[in-house]
Parts: C-alpha cells; structure tokens; sequence
C-alpha cells in the first residue's frame, strides 16, 4: 500500500473524532493523571482512564465491529462488560471477597455499637435519591445517583447496573472520585457540623478479647440477618462476610492471601477497565454527567454529617464521661480505612493526645456492612 494511502487512513480516522470524543480524552488523561501523580485509588483511576481513551478511538475492536463473512462481533471491552457486569454482575461481587478478606472486625466486634454508625452514616444514599428525583431523574437513576454515597465503588456499579441506569459510567467514576478524595471531602463535613470543643472529647480505649469462634460466627451470623432484612443485598454481603471467614480460618491462609492479593487485585484491573465500556463519549459527555458528580459530592458530604449528628444525639442521654466524639459518627461511611484516618488525624489537630484511630476503625468497618445494605435496601425498594 503506498505512503498516501496510509497517510490518508490515518486523516479519515482523525476526521472520525466528535468533540465529545475529544473531551473523553482529556477525561482520560485527568484520571489517569490523578491515578499516577496524586495516587488517587490508582488501582481504578488508571484503567478507567484509559479505557475511557480506548473506547472512545475510532473503528477499533474493543467495542462491537463487522466482521466480513461473520457479523456483528463483541471487542474484547464489549464482550468483559456484557459477560462480567451487565450479564452476571459477576465483577463487582467477586470483588468483595477480596475486600472481606482485607477487613479486620475485631474493634467492632470489641465496641458493637459501633454498627450503630455505620447505618447513620448511609443517610446521604436517601437523601440524594429525593435530590436527584426532584433534579428530574427518573426513581431509578435517582436510586443509582444516591448508592454513591455508599462511597463503594464496586457497590455503586452493582445498583446502577442491575437498575438499568443509563449512568452508569458517571456515577462509577463519581463513586471512586470521590472516594479518593475522603482526606479532603470529610474534614470540611465535619467541621462544618462541629465544634473544637466538641473534636477534642477523649474516648479511652479498653480493648476486649474477641475469641476466634466469635469471629467465625460473626460473618456467618451477619450474612442471615442481612438475607432476612434486604434479600437483595445477599450477593454483596455474603460475597464480604465469605472473604471475612476466609481471614479467620485460620486453617485457609493461603486462601485468604490468594482472595487479599492475587484475586482482589485481578479483578481491580480488569472491572476498572471493563467499566470504561459505559463512558461512550455520546453516553458520558452531558449536562447530566455534571450533575451526577455534583450529587455525588451532596451524597458524601451529608453521609458525614448524618453520621456526626447521630452521635450529637446520642451524646444527649450520655454522662459526659461516656460521650462519643461526634467525628466518630462520621468514619461510618465505607471508604475503609481513609475515613478512621481523617478521624484520627483531626482529633489530633484538636487535641495532640486525642486517640480516635481504634473506635473510628470500628465505625468504618461497620460501615463496610452498611454500605452493601444499603445498596440491598435500595434493590430491594426499586424491584418490588
């Protein structure tokens, strides 16, 4: 083939690009630059970016192509999308054996009220669903929108996937967006609802012994009351609790170490950039996509401050040696263990010898649970 014609494929395929395409490749660049040199949830950021590039390239096979004697045929992208999330949802539930497997439930099993918080934190979720229906989605969009505020990714991709949504691809990337950017999100929340008086209360911690049968019967017993109150959620919380009881038979390390790294971290890659499938540029590139990742930002920010105020209330009918550190409260979101962290670091900022890491661990745990039944209540809710 002479030079000019190559030269001429390569300009038609230029002419191909849409502005919107264009603008999908500047998105891609920023996650990725976010994932590299920021170190935002690289892990997703990355093949999120690139993948939104790669789908968004003219005339390639990742997506659906004509094959000449053969049809219509499913690109790779096209075919992991179609087979491991729209089909079977399959991605995002293995995931969270992983993600179970990684958890440690001892300080909640220590302080158990702490699971208190973690069902406080999700008011966000419902509060952004009525946003989002009065901003003109349709319930189920509406739904999809507030699962961000589960601030769990894997989570937000299952409800937007099994609901239908048509966005899924803004409320994936809002989802890790903003769970990325918990250290910066939170500590604006909760100051903007606290005082420092109220970020310096000491909260001594006295750890108990968990003995190993309780944390055997812990995942177990988590899994038949989760199935019992929101059916829906069982996918996702046994898929957890089974990566948790994985981690405390003691006898099945090696699994547990396979589900912790090998597994987690293979099914990261391959959902991050399977996901990039719903970031078609005339999918992402809207008005809406904007007010997805503004109501994402609502959903956080009032996860936060619903998990604060509940324990400003419950330090009402507390002595004053037994008050809870409202910014505790604020750690039962799911975004583990970023949000303890924020937790800990501003009751330091307040109090040098403020210690809240272990009881916010707890909330933020407890909030791992609560996130996936949320996420269950809210199937549950859309599908009857």
């Amino acid at each position: 083939m002479p030079w000019y014609d190559n030269f001429k494929f390569l300009w038609d395929n230029v002419l191909q690009i849409t502005p919107q395409q264009a603008v999908m490749y500047l998105i891609g660049g920023l996650l990725i630059f976010l994932a590299i040199k920021k170190g935002l949830e690289p892990a997703l950021l990355l093949p999120m970016g690139f993948g939104a590039i790669l789908v968004n390239l003219p005339n390639t096979g990742v997506l659906n192509w004509e094959m000449p004697g053969v049809g219509n045929v499913n690109g790779i992208i096209e075919w992991l999308y179609k087979i491991g999330i729209e089909a079977s949802e399959a991605m995002p539930v293995l995931l969270f054996v992983g993600i179970g497997a990684m958890i440690d439930f001892g300080p909640l099993l220590t302080n158990p009220k702490m699971l208190l918080f973690g069902a406080a934190a999700q008011f966000g979720i419902f509060f952004t669903l009525s946003v989002a229906v009065l901003c003109g989605f349709s319930l189920q969009d509406a739904a999809s929108i507030g699962i961000i505020g589960a601030a769990d990714g894997p989570t937000s991709i299952l409800v937007s996937q099994v609901l239908k949504s048509q966005y899924i691809g803004a409320i994936a990337v809002a989802a890790y967006s903003y769970m990325a950017l918990v250290p910066i999100i939170q500590p604006f929340a909760i100051k903007l609802v606290t005082t420092k008086e109220e970020r310096k209360i000491r909260m001594p911690y006295n750890p108990k012994k968990v003995s190993r049968l309780a944390r055997i019967l812990f995942p177990i017993i988590v899994t038949i009351i989760a199935g019992l109150i929101a059916p829906s959620s069982v996918a996702l919380v046994g898929m957890l609790m089974f990566g948790n009881l994985l981690r405390e038979c003691l006898c099945l390390d090696s699994l547990a170490q396979t589900a912790q790294t090998a597994l987690a971290n293979l099914i990261t890659i391959f959902l991050g950039i399977t996901i990039s499938f719903s970031m078609k540029a005339e999918n992402f590139v809207r008005w809406e996509t904007l007010m997805i990742m503004g109501l994402g930002l609502v959903a956080f920010v009032f996860d936060t401050i619903g998990g604060v105020l509940f324990a400003k209330l419950i330090n009402l009918f507390c002595k004053k040696e037994n008050r809870i550190n409202p910014m505790v409260g604020g750690a039962g979101i799911s975004a583990f263990p970023m949000s303890a962290r924020v937790v800990q670091k501003l009751g330091l900022e307040a109090d040098n010898q403020n210690h809240l890491l272990m009881h916010a661990i707890g909330a933020n745990v407890a909030g791992q649970i609560g996130s996936v039944v949320a996420g269950g209540i809210i199937l549950t809710m859309m599908m009857r």
